[in-house]
């Protein structure tokens, strides 16, 4: 009973109701018979299987190892039949006021979510493809009437355990007659079905509705939408979902939305744990794979939720009983973020940050940093032929300082997604051409004095140094191997002899300066910086390599799950021919005429050819990985052949006051 309450729970009022009649439809066939005859025990899977596709699995792993099944045999005693039909009673009122329900304010706020979520889907470059993801087949077919009466009509399809509806069966059909003599048809009914739904997906629909049959198994990196309508409580169901999306051949950020119903205390902190304790949902590539390892099972987590929800009747108790569970994970989660986010974040340069999706609000302090140099640089040099607006980060350029015509005249802003204004960035013509000329320009050693104490911000690393003066230069380093990486080096020091690192080195030019006049760079000066130097690039070149090699590890392993997907999709190919094969074989036993035997042997050899031909597959589809494979370690050998170039860009001697 405790699944079935788990099940109710995540359920819409339509399942919900459906479940409801069916409870009481079993229990009143108890109350029809003797109470003193043995009469057979309903379980969960019978009640359940039409609605709920996984709860056979389900009711697997909920039972623990000391566990066994509820017994299939029961005696009731008239006292038990009358608790009974007291309890039919209950469950009939609850059912007819789920029937009563017409209007599901869930069902119509799916809507909203589909318009955002194709609007954050867009703004990362991708499709219009969305999975909705449900527990119930009841409430699947409910989805799929309400979007058929929205612009979506046409272009949904639905994916369950059985597709036995009528959109299901002509897809099929068409999909039959499209690859009719290729060897995409398998003569599997089931394996060619899947199949023919996720080419129709792929092809013609906008949006999957799906049950759990469609969280494994199914490979969809042309869709990254998720919609979990039904937000499982296992941890690993949700992430099983994502991964049909969001695995090997994706080529943009997955968008997830989940359905979180606010006026639920008990709701809202298991989004809560899901959300901050197990990460599913953040933006750090590979973290919630670290996180879940950190758990024996999702099957335990979700065990813990449904004890919560069956003993906890107030909000303080609710509140108790998640403060205690959260406490008990976040020893473990913590750690385990905390060192997933060090591997990160230690290697954080423009690579990094576009192989791992590092979060928008962690890297917005990374990317001021270059949009406020590009800013600074910008106006210094345009000065005289351009307009700024400090206040909107944008300038009107008035007249083309450069010869080249990819420059336009006109609004430029920094930022994103700009639409009424040239987009300026880093890689734009114009701001190419001003870095280059800087970049090239040949300076002398000047003496500069940098005003702290007239700074509006409070620096704490630059507080030691006011009053000291020293030496500064700054380096180019230059990696060319598979791609070039350009890194600067900020090499500083006191006249004391004291270091500067590398953050009080860029403090310093984030404040105001004037020129003092020209000074001597000496001997030891230029030794003393040029060994920092060197030691600078040592340590990115170190760093560099431990990137690739993370790099490297996180890309086979993505090869290794992509192979284990197709592995398991050919399986269950090749055992649904078994099942056919053997199904004929019986049947040809009971054919009487030797014509219509033969007949079936010829399907049968048919389909036998048709298992060795899939056979086949795997190993050609291992020697497809081990090709990828080689592909991925021939571009790490190139990005070990580096050519590496330090270059002097200038030197100063500074003072801060």
């Amino acid at each position: 009973m405790t699944l079935i309450l788990r099940k109710l729970l995540a359920s819409s009022t339509y399942a919900i109701s459906g479940t409801l009649e069916a409870l009481s439809n079993k229990l009143e066939v108890i109350t029809s018979s003797h109470a003193v005859e043995v009469l057979q025990e309903f379980n969960v899977e019978e009640l359940l299987v039409n609605d709920y596709e996984t709860i056979d699995e389900l009711e697997e792993e909920w039972l623990s190892d000391d566990e066994e099944p509820e017994a299939q045999t029961k005696t009731y005693t008239p006292e038990e039949i009358e608790l009974i039909k007291n309890e039919i009673k209950l469950l009939k009122e609850f059912q007819k006021l789920a029937s009563s329900i017409v209007k599901n304010s869930k069902g119509e706020v799916l809507l909203t979510a589909l318009k955002r979520g194709f609007e954050a889907a867009s703004e990362k470059g991708s499709s219009r493809k969305a999975i909705i993801f449900t527990e119930s087949t009841r409430t699947q077919k409910y989805l799929f009437n309400v979007l058929e009466n929205t612009d979506y009509a046409g272009k949904i399809v639905l994916f369950n355990g059985s597709n036995t509806d009528a959109k299901s069966k002509e897809v099929y059909a068409q999909w039959v007659i499209k690859n009719q003599g290729t060897d995409k048809i398998t003569n599997s009914k089931s394996a060619d079905m899947r199949a023919a739904l996720v080419d129709y997906f792929r092809d013609e629909a906008t949006i999957m509705i799906a049950t759990e049959a469609a969280a494994e198994g199914i490979n969809l990196q042309f869709c990254s939408l998720v919609v979990n309508y039904d937000l499982p409580w296992n941890p690993q169901r949700i992430e099983q979902r994502i991964g049909r999306c969001h695995r090997y051949g994706q080529k943009y950020d997955v968008v997830v939305v989940n359905f979180l119903n606010k006026n639920n205390a008990a709701d809202q902190r298991v989004y809560q744990i899901l959300s901050e304790k197990f990460r599913l949902f953040d933006g750090v590539f590979g973290a919630s794979d670290e996180v879940l390892g950190s758990i024996e099972s999702g099957v335990d987590f979700e065990k813990r939720i449904a004890r919560i929800y069956q003993t906890c009747r107030t909000l303080e108790e609710i509140q108790a009983s998640f403060d205690d569970l959260q406490k008990e994970l976040e020893t473990e989660i913590d750690e385990k973020m905390r060192m997933t986010r060090k591997k990160l974040l230690e290697n954080f340069d423009e690579e990094v940050h576009e192989k791992l999706r590092v979060s928008l609000n962690e890297s917005a302090e990374n990317l001021t940093k270059y949009e406020t140099w590009l800013w600074e640089l910008t106006r210094y040099h345009l000065s005289s032929y351009a307009d700024f607006n400090g206040r909107e980060m944008s300038f009107i350029l008035n007249k083309n300082p450069f010869k080249e015509d990819t420059i336009s005249c006109g609004q430029y802003k920094l930022g994103k997604y700009i639409q009424d204004a040239h987009l300026y960035r880093i890689g734009h013509p114009l701001a190419q051409n001003i870095i280059s000329q800087y970049r090239s320009k040949k300076m002398g050693c000047s003496e500069i004095i940098f005003d702290y104490s007239n700074t509006p911000k409070k620096i704490s690393i630059l507080e030691p140094l006011v009053g000291q003066t020293g030496w500064l230069s700054v380096y180019n380093l230059t990696i060319s191997s598979f791609e070039t990486e350009d890194y600067i080096l900020l090499c500083g020091f006191t006249d004391k002899k004291l270091e500067l690192d590398q953050e009080q080195c860029r403090r310093l030019f984030s404040l105001n300066s004037r020129i003092a006049g020209d000074s001597r760079f000496t001997g030891n000066i230029k030794t003393t910086m040029s060994d920092k130097a060197n030691q600078l690039q040592t340590e990115i070149l170190k760093s560099n390599s431990e990137r690739n090699a993370s790099f490297f590890d996180a890309e086979m392993a993505k090869l290794d799950k992509w192979a284990e997907d197709v592995k398991n999709s050919l399986e269950i190919e090749l055992k649904e021919l078994d099942k056919d094969i053997k199904t004929l074989k019986t049947e040809s036993k009971k054919i009487p005429t030797l014509e219509d035997k033969l007949k079936v042997q010829k399907h049968i050899k048919e389909l036998e050819k048709k298992r060795n031909s899939l056979r086949l597959n795997l190993y050609e589809s291992q020697d497809e990985v081990d090709n990828r494979k080689d592909g991925l370690i021939n571009e790490i050998e190139a990005r070990m052949k580096q050519k590496v170039e330090l270059e002097e860009l200038f030197t100063i001697k500074w003072k801060l006051i």
